[in-house]
């Protein structure tokens, strides 16, 4: 029952992200509202109505033809040309920024949610409009439903006014890099809350026995709580040898038992493990490393020359580098004060090498891009962090920076600046 439920859960969250879904779902809950009103005219609603509020009324059948097909045909140029805004915000993006940026994107439940109200509306006129005859009268006219009909296309113009608004919002780079952030930051607290116990030793795995995954994918989400009472019944320790985030391959060594174990109960462990085409910061926090590191990249191309989307994408990287020294580089899981499962990660050095690595090559000859990274560099070497060889890996790549910087620089000044700055 429990990995039926987590399938459930991995494929929702993956289908969640398609930008198909939400619009699917409120079409064809249009389409259940349409089958509900031809009920409720059946039953007379729109005469008692009439009763009532007469005023309300649609009382001539080619009316509420005329009106729900000039409904109609605004609504479909209106959907054409939203989704042409969504299309041309993801080229833009991917022009730009970086092609990573996409699946964030697409996921906007904003911009599913509002195509999906233009695509329950127009089948829920299409079909109310199969219900009017012209010739009938006031009294058997399904004027309610025309009724509904027209709100519901008013309220397609006020969610195309909110659209308009939300997808000038969304492709401003400032916007797009706060939203990165934030994802990523989220994660990154609960991984270091979920390590407040984890302070334990684990076992050398050297010698441990092998097993391959058997499928290849992007190792997305884990149910520990299932693999750890998986070690408890068999009596052994687990080791997931690819980062949270990574490609597995299929003929790759992925778990390593210190017990040999059955090949059902490797079936278990591996069912309890999800794997995905695709990569979303929400699951991997490394990814928005990736991201912003591209972004800044991008922008000192000599294509886009944007130093000031550099130096914002610096900012937030700061902040990101800063709580990812909080958090712990061993990967262990504790149960019942037990470290039997350890997952693989991607240690705080090679995080900070990725980044600076590509950040060097591509703004090394910018003296304002250098003081830019050495302050940052700078701001970490004085922040609380979790390990204490934390702070070296900081020096040792100021050092690197320093030494490239002065070969790239063609004027002194710019060489004592920088070095002033670092020994500030």
């Amino acid at each position: 029952m429990k990995k039926l439920f987590i399938r459930i859960f991995d494929f929702f969250n993956t289908i969640e992200s398609k930008i198909a879904f939400y619009p699917t779902l409120l079409a064809f809950s249009g389409f259940l509202v349409a089958l509900l009103m031809i009920y409720l005219e059946q039953q007379g609603i729109s005469r008692k109505i009439m009763d009532v509020f007469p005023l309300l009324m649609v009382e001539d059948g080619d009316t509420a033809l005329t009106v729900l097909s000039a409904c109609l045909g605004g609504l479909i140029s209106l959907m054409v040309f939203s989704f042409s805004m969504v299309m041309l915000l993801l080229s833009q993006a991917s022009n730009n920024y970086s092609p990573r940026l996409l699946p964030g994107l697409i996921s906007d439940k904003r911009h599913q949610l509002i195509l999906g109200i233009y695509l329950a509306t127009i089948l829920y006129n299409i079909f109310t409009l199969f219900s009017i005859e012209p010739s009938e009268d006031k009294y058997t006219l399904p004027g309610f439903s025309v009724l509904l009909g027209i709100a519901f296309t008013i309220l397609c113009l006020v969610a195309f006014i909110y659209f308009i608004h939300n997808i000038s919002q969304s492709i401003q780079i400032n916007n797009i890099l706060e939203n990165i952030f934030h994802d990523a930051e989220k994660r990154l607290q609960k991984l270091i809350k979920s390590e407040e116990n984890s302070n334990r030793n684990f076992p050398n795995t050297e010698n441990w026995h092998e097993y391959k995954a058997g499928r290849s994918g992007y190792f997305q989400n884990i149910s520990t709580k299932n693999i750890l009472n998986i070690c408890d019944e068999e009596k052994t320790k687990i080791y997931i040898t690819v980062p949270k985030g990574f490609f597995v391959l299929k003929n790759g060594i992925f778990i390593k038992s210190e017990k040999k174990l059955d090949e059902k109960v490797v079936d278990a462990i591996i069912s309890n493990i999800s794997f995905a085409r695709g990569e979303l910061v929400q699951d991997n926090y490394l990814l928005a490393f990736k991201q912003i590191t591209e972004i800044a990249v991008k922008a000192m191309s000599p294509g886009i020359n944007d130093p000031g989307t550099a130096i914002n994408a610096i900012d937030y990287l700061t902040e990101l580098l800063a709580l990812r020294m909080q958090k712990r580089d061993n990967g262990i899981i504790v149960h019942d004060e037990k470290a039997l499962l350890k997952i693989a990660i991607v240690s705080f050095k090679e995080v900070v090498y990725n980044v600076m690595a590509s950040l060097r090559t591509y703004c090394k000859h910018d003296p304002i891009m250098v003081e830019k990274l050495l302050w940052m560099l700078k701001y970490l070497e004085r922040q609380p962090t979790a390990q204490e060889n934390y702070h070296t890996v900081i020096k040792e790549e100021m050092e690197t920076l320093l030494k490239q910087a002065k070969k790239a620089f063609d004027s002194n000044k710019d060489v004592v600046s920088i070095e002033n700055i670092a020994s500030d």
